[in-house]
């Protein structure tokens, strides 16, 4: 007689590619918010009036959590481009169970010492993406299922701080224990979640046959793979980690950037500016799975990015000169941030390791970048903080968003120009 586990396994290799994408789809888009909601939700309180060496408090929590998170990118070059597959689930549960406890020890630890915990919060939770991402990258419809999964962080962004503010106006819970018990209430059903994902089959023959094979990399393949493209990676790394810093500080600092606004006590707002930009980048991002043909679609997707900058700093001078308001203002930001964001995190390196047929991993790819993102995202924190602390959160999001689309621009599109030379050399016809 067939366990349940096995039942749904069979099926899935049974059923037809659009309820395998809707299974697969459904599943880590919410598994990645419950994930997410382990991370974040403390970004809706603002611990006001709390400092440490005339500094405010949240700063110390978000640049202790986001070191841990940064350090995590670094190891997670070597271990999630080297886990095998059979280990994955495994290793989710052991690294969202110590960012959970982490929560608990923060809330009965007196401050500052209960700091180290955000360290310890942010440490495993940054190896999490890769593992998650590797159940659905070098798959047909890979475009739909990275999409799916990308987006859950722009809702989920909106979705933690809501239920956030629900627990401490509605429970009456402090700021300092709200993060645990928003744990407590995102972790059965992120259980349920990856049990469900972890019964995917791997990518079968056509999807290598069209998405190029994809295996653990040694740390001379590694090597290889990043000699081969330097100029471009660097470039595409450049441009991450100006979308890294100003999609951290727009998530971490939200709170304060609304209350500059006027909307300090809609809670409501996160969820409600959040699900639009959900909706639009899925779609966008989602529709590429059309093309079949790997370069034309690497193209788009610098195109897309170059879109996205570009929005970025047309929204923020149309909000400056009062012609659009505050939430339009932030939608049309976060759909041109998160139409490169999302990309480098899901489908930009899995079409363009198929355009050039490399066999490698994603995984390698994305934790290369992230790392240095989050390096970056410090730096900014720290420049905020200390170099430039009498600019208001409000006026520093805009200056950021300036820089981000002008350096952003100009980076993506050499990055466009160096990869399609790149094809044109290249000995074997990709897509």
């Amino acid at each position: 007689m067939q366990t349940t586990s096995s039942r749904i396994t069979t099926w899935l290799n049974q059923t037809s590619a659009l309820n395998f994408t809707l299974y697969t789809s459904i599943s880590a888009f919410c598994l990645y918010t419950c994930i997410f909601a382990l991370r974040k939700t403390f970004g809706v309180a603002t611990y006001e009036g709390l400092q440490l060496w005339g500094v405010d408090y949240k700063i110390w929590m978000v640049i202790s959590q986001v070191v841990g998170y940064m350090l995590s990118k670094f190891i997670g070059i070597k271990i999630v481009s080297e886990l095998g597959p059979n280990a994955r689930a495994k290793g989710i549960l052991i690294m969202v169970t110590i960012a959970s406890i982490s929560w608990l020890f923060f809330a009965i630890t007196p401050m500052p010492y209960n700091l180290i915990f955000l360290f310890f919060n942010g440490l495993p939770l940054g190896m999490v993406w890769g593992l998650v991402f590797g159940y659905l990258e070098g798959r047909k419809y890979t475009e739909v299922l990275g999409a799916s999964l990308s987006v859950s962080f722009i809702f989920s962004a909106g979705f933690a701080k809501t239920v956030g503010g629900f627990i401490m106006v509605n429970w009456d819970t402090s700021e300092f224990w709200m993060p645990f018990v928003s744990a407590c209430l995102f972790f059965p059903p992120l259980l349920l979640f990856l049990w469900l994902l972890d019964k995917i089959p791997p990518p079968n023959s056509e999807d290598e046959r069209l998405r190029t094979k994809r295996q653990p990399m040694t740390g001379k393949e590694r090597m290889q793979f990043t000699i081969t493209f330097l100029p471009g990676l660097i470039l595409l790394v450049l441009t991450y980690m100006l979308l890294t810093a100003f999609r951290d500080f727009r998530d971490n600092f939200s709170a304060e950037i609304w209350k500059s606004l006027g909307y300090g006590d809609k809670p409501s707002i996160f969820t409600q500016t959040e699900v639009p930009v959900t909706i639009v980048v899925l779609v966008v991002i989602g529709s590429l799975m059309v093309i079949k043909n790997n370069y034309k679609a690497m193209i788009i997707n610098h195109i897309i990015v170059l879109i996205g900058m570009v929005t970025v700093g047309l929204s923020t001078l149309a909000f400056e000169k009062a012609l659009i308001s505050a939430p339009v203002w932030m939608v049309l930001v976060g759909m041109g941030l998160y139409f490169g964001y999302i990309q480098f995190n899901s489908i930009f390196f899995d079409r363009l390791i198929a355009t050039f047929r490399y066999v490698s991993t994603v995984g390698f790819l994305i934790y290369l970048a992230d790392s240095f993102g989050y390096l970056c995202s410090v730096g900014v924190l720290l420049y905020k903080e200390f170099g430039n602390s009498n600019l208001s959160w409000l006026n520093f999001f805009i200056q950021t968003g300036y820089v981000l689309s002008f350096a952003g621009s100009i980076l993506i599109t050499l990055s466009l120009i160096y990869f399609n030379a790149k094809h044109k050399r290249w000995p074997v016809v990709g897509g």
